[in-house]
């Protein structure tokens, strides 16, 4: 099947120009265009000739050529090395293969499709510029492994040389160089001529030719040349191209390779093998605990940072020791630990609070996020992390300043993650359910699909992230994709908001019963801790938070009691029996007798001793305690001084002398100036109001539906106003003048035109009394004014009514 029949948007007459190739498409055929070189449509072209031009450019080009896959891109380099004009005939044979036949048409129809290739099947023509950047240079050799033709090779040899070469090479001579040439390619490209020719070469002939075959065609021979090498040159099969170095010619080398442009084809996309298999059920379950340990994560860290986290660099970002600190606080590797800040900061939870001693902290969107149930909360920080360009991965690594990179740092964005991620996913979710890939055949498949060496690396090194923070984040669970995670793709970079809503809606609807429920209880032990067996209702995590300290995770969350835990309770206001009533209250177990006696035992002593401002003071009710504090060794960098019998005066600040004594195993309280027990509660900082950040796009932004409709509108109609000519109604001929038309049915005519869309061919008359013609497409008619956009200014413009001559249609043909 030719790519004719295969695509009926290819040009079925036979086109001089890409312009007219594009000329022939429909409106569906330009949209694919646009969509898949989006950078055309800056600005919005005049007309078609201009988006030829436009898309014959070096920078898109390149671009265009990048996006390709292998096979299309081994297409493109043939047509680059064959003769123009190529038919679909010739370059199947230097493609040879029963599944190239098949992948073939397909290929040709992308390249068409692109712009990158026009023509009808017996006319294929590579646009100019890229035939330019894949034609072979000593410089950039092809992939195909080619070196130039006979014509290039030998457009630096004198006349003379080539009719030696000529005679040596068995054929007659010419009167001039261009026949000589063309001799010679003859010869190359007569298979019969050329095998016989060869019978002749001695072995090591051969041999040298074979070794230049497939790639690089150069070699490097002295002023001396050996007589294997010497037969060579004399007959043309090696053709200098500067002092020492020579080159086997084109046509030679496709002889010699029985017509193949490639050494091997790659028509197929490699396959992406299946590792292991397990039930779906056991998949989401996994990746469900996984997304609630996610949570956990999250919030466990912006509670580290509630008062205030590190510090920001002078360059930006978190320095190597606070990242550290967060993995050990996290009880995970600083990659996993620059993982969630980083996730963190691109859902908006995260930011620097911009004070002169700037630090991190949570923002008012994380208190918001706290209070939404648990699949809401999961749901918005994977669909953050779905088109987020900002990768952990690179932290730690070098910039192009060979500075280090830190996390929430600059330099961390890559614009193309967000494709690669949503890729891997997609190639998940074609595998069957509960299915886990080789990540080495997915790595396979994305090189395939974007071979170009620039970007192969950096692809890779994310594929691989995806497919960690995947399993981080819940989207799957052993390596395969979750059915929540299968809800939350949509089509990449094609689809609104609106959809994506909807995807997340669905992704959430997934999940939630899939978390597991918090519990308002915990159970309590004899050895001082409490056992929360699973998550708990936050106003119970945050009470057992601030009266006992975390000593393990995991499935089941230990808390234990201590003095200082304890005393941590009463300094934020909470009483013994307040403290005996919650325990009572939110334990399965009785309360233990030991727990008791210490909240008993820390309440008791708990501001028997009060601190105030002196610089300090310490107070007591009972003068021998006092004495005891005085005789006491330790208390001698607190400078302390009786005033009397129940006072003591210190020379540090109270925050200080608090912590001394307390240290010295004296349970102080601090007052206010009123001589009342001050409450300390954890003051949680939060930053101003802050956005989350915006991904940095690859390129230009894809166009929507409704932008491609009005772009291609303008463009048919600035093509119309170039190319067509244009007549007045037939009520008022004019040839060339301008078109005249009553008032009344000109603003009639104008306002017909907003509602049905048409473009209109007007006379205009400036202020200065200079007249004109101008291809308006009218937008907005109101207050005497016409707003429209220009096609001949290419930009909106607003003009007054009373300084139009008059309006006429195009000519309906060329419509």
């Amino acid at each position: 099947m030719s790519p004719n029949e295969q695509n009926p948007a290819a040009p079925t007459a036979a086109p001089r120009s890409l312009a007219e190739a594009l000329r022939a498409r429909d409106d569906a055929s330009l949209a694919r265009l646009l969509r898949a070189r989006p950078d055309l449509l800056g600005p919005v072209p005049n007309d078609l000739t201009q988006l030829a031009t436009r898309a014959g450019t070096r920078a898109s080009v390149v671009r265009a050529l990048d996006r390709l896959d292998r096979f299309t891109q081994q297409v493109a380099q043939a047509l680059a090395v064959a003769p123009e004009p190529v038919t679909y005939e010739s370059l199947l044979g230097l493609l040879p293969g029963e599944l190239t036949a098949q992948a073939l048409p397909g290929a040709v129809a992308t390249l068409r499709e692109q712009a990158l290739l026009w023509g009808a099947d017996d006319q294929l023509r590579l646009v100019r510029t890229a035939r330019e950047l894949l034609a072979p240079t000593p410089q950039h050799p092809s992939p195909t492994g080619l070196g130039p033709t006979v014509a290039e090779a030998t457009a630096g040899l004198s006349p003379n040389r080539l009719q030696e070469i000529v005679a040596a090479a068995g054929l007659q001579s010419t009167h001039d160089g261009v026949s000589a040439v063309a001799a010679l390619t003859g010869l190359f490209a007569d298979g019969t001529r050329m095998s016989a020719l060869l019978d002749e070469a001695p072995v090591q002939a051969i041999d040298v030719l074979n070794r230049l075959l497939w790639g690089p065609p150069y070699g490097q021979v002295t002023a001396q040349p050996a007589a294997h090498l010497r037969w060579l040159l004399d007959r043309g099969l090696l053709l200098p191209t500067a002092p020492g170095t020579v080159v086997l010619p084109r046509e030679a080398a496709l002889h010699l390779r029985g017509g193949r442009a490639h050494r091997e084809l790659e028509p197929v996309a490699p396959d992406v093998r299946e590792k292991t298999t397990h039930r779906p059920q056991v998949v989401d379950a996994t990746a469900a605990a996984q997304a609630y340990t996610a949570l956990a994560t999250v919030e466990e860290l912006l509670k580290d940072w509630d008062e205030g986290g590190p510090a920001v660099l002078r360059a930006g970002g978190l320095s190597v020791r606070d990242l550290k600190r967060t993995a050990t606080a996290l009880d995970s590797t600083e990659p996993q630990a620059a993982f969630w800040v980083e996730l963190a900061y691109a859902a908006g939870l995260l930011a620097a609070d911009g004070e002169a001693d700037e630090r991190y902290a949570a923002t008012p969107a994380y208190d918001e996020w706290l209070e939404r149930p648990p699949a809401e909360r999961w749901t918005r920080l994977a669909a953050a992390w779905l088109p987020a360009t900002r990768t952990a991965g690179v932290v730690g690594g070098r910039d192009g300043k060979d500075r280090t990179l830190s996390a929430l740092g600059p330099h961390l964005d890559r614009s193309a993650a967000p494709e690669v991620r949503h890729r891997v996913l997609s190639l998940l979710a074609e595998l069957p359910e509960g299915t886990a890939p080789d990540p080495e055949s997915i790595v396979a498949r994305l090189t395939w699909e974007r071979p170009s060496p620039a970007a192969r690396e950096l692809r890779t090194r994310l594929a691989q992230w995806t497919l960690s923070e995947a399993e981080f984040l819940g989207v799957t669970g052993r390596g395969a994709l979750s059915a929540h995670g299968r809800a939350l793709l949509t089509e990449q970079g094609g689809s609104t908001p609106a959809e994506r809503a909807v995807a997340t809606a669905r992704a959430e609807k997934l999940i939630a019963p899939l978390l597991p429920e918090p519990l308002d209880h915990v159970l309590l032990q004899a050895d001082l801790t409490a056992v929360a067996p699973g998550p708990l209702v936050r106003p119970l995590a945050d009470s057992l938070s601030v009266l006992a300290d975390v000593e393990s995770k995991g499935g089941a969350t230990v808390y234990r009691f201590t003095p200082g835990s304890v005393r941590r309770a009463l300094d934020a206001g909470r009483t013994a029996s307040d403290l005996h009533a919650f325990l009572a209250q939110h334990s399965r177990t009785p309360v233990p007798q030991p727990l008791t006696y210490l909240i008993d035992d820390v309440a008791r002593r708990h501001g028997h001793l009060r601190i105030g401002a002196a610089s300090a003071y310490v107070r007591c009710d009972d003068d021998s305690v006092m004495s005891e504090i005085l005789a006491d060794k330790r208390a001698a960098s607190l400078r302390l001084r009786r005033l009397a019998p129940t006072v003591l005066a210190a020379q540090v600040d109270p925050g200080s002398l608090l912590e001394g004594l307390r240290s010295m195993g004296f349970a102080p309280a601090a007052e206010t100036a009123e001589g009342d027990v001050l409450i300390t509660r954890a003051h949680a900082h939060r930053t101003p109001p802050r956005t989350a950040p915006e991904p940095v796009p690859d390129g230009p932004a894809l166009p929507d539906g409704t932008l491609l409709d009005a772009a291609i509108r303008a463009i048919r109609a600035g093509d119309v106003a170039a190319t067509t000519p244009r007549k007045v109604a037939p009520a008022h001929p004019g040839g060339g003048e301008l078109p005249r038309t009553t008032a009344a049915d000109t603003l009639a005519t104008m306002q017909a035109a907003v509602l049905t869309g048409d473009t209109l061919w007007i006379g205009y008359v400036n202020a200065e009394g200079a007249a004109s013609q101008r291809v308006i497409a009218p937008i907005r008619v109101e207050g005497g004014f016409v707003t429209a956009y220009d096609h001949t200014a290419d930009e909106v413009r607003t003009y007054p009514l009373h300084r139009v001559t008059g309006v006429a249609e195009l000519e309906p043909d060329a419509t």
